[in-house]
């Protein structure tokens, strides 16, 4: 668990796949959303009363289409009423409706929270990532201002960008959108939330890029 200035980050692991799901407490509403509801609903609606006695969650954000993260969501959202949200290129490939199609760019609020959404396409064509930043009630445009905390499902990872089938046009496409619309915005201490193991930073990452670029993968 992260204690931020405005949010509290609970992280837990589940399924055979080891995925993270997260979830992100408002310290001043009480509000609730969860990335990726992937698996075991019991002990992702235990993790949601652990931030909310009551059960609250108001979102469910599934950051790609891949069955391992979003294999609870239909009994997250039948438990809680909770709102979903997806990439638009993905929603088709994930069986519970998605009320909120996200294309990029959009900001969901969350009580006191902002959180931007950042298409990073390749591993899927509509694989999202959510950025918060703090302090959460920054109104500078510069992305620079306040630490970010970017949850990016399969894009990126310790170590290099997620997998893309070998595909070149893929790897392309995923590295140039993690390059152009992480690194190339958000400084070295923003923190990284991935869909399976362990956290990591941009600055940890970063002098690793021209390698991933040579390598293909």
């Amino acid at each position: 668990m992260r204690t931020l200035d405005a949010a509290v980050v609970r992280k837990l692991s589940v399924g055979p796949m080891d995925n993270n799901a997260y979830l992100l407490s408002c310290r001043t509403t009480g509000a609730q959303l969860l990335v990726d509801a992937a698996a075991e609903p019991e002990r992702l609606l235990e993790l949601v009363r652990e931030g909310s006695p009551e059960g609250r969650l108001d979102a469910v954000v599934t950051t790609h289409e891949h069955r391992d993260h979003h294999g609870a969501l239909a009994e997250l959202v039948a438990a809680t009423g909770a709102r979903t949200y997806a990439g638009v290129a993905d929603a088709p490939g994930i069986p519970v409706p998605t009320d909120v199609p996200l294309a990029g760019g959009e900001t969901i609020e969350l009580g006191a929270l902002r959180l931007e959404v950042v298409a990073l396409r390749g591993h899927t064509p509509g694989s999202v990532a959510l950025v918060l930043r703090e302090p959460s009630d920054a109104r500078e445009p510069d992305a620079r201002a306040g630490r970010a905390h970017v949850f990016t499902g399969d894009s990126l990872f310790p170590g290099g960008v997620g997998n893309t089938d070998r595909d070149p046009e893929r790897f392309a496409q995923l590295l140039a959108d993690v390059t152009e619309r992480l690194f190339a915005r958000f400084d070295d201490e923003t923190w990284i939330y991935p869909g399976h193991g362990r956290d990591t930073t941009l600055g940890a990452e970063r002098p690793a890029l021209a390698q991933w670029r040579g390598r293909g993968w």
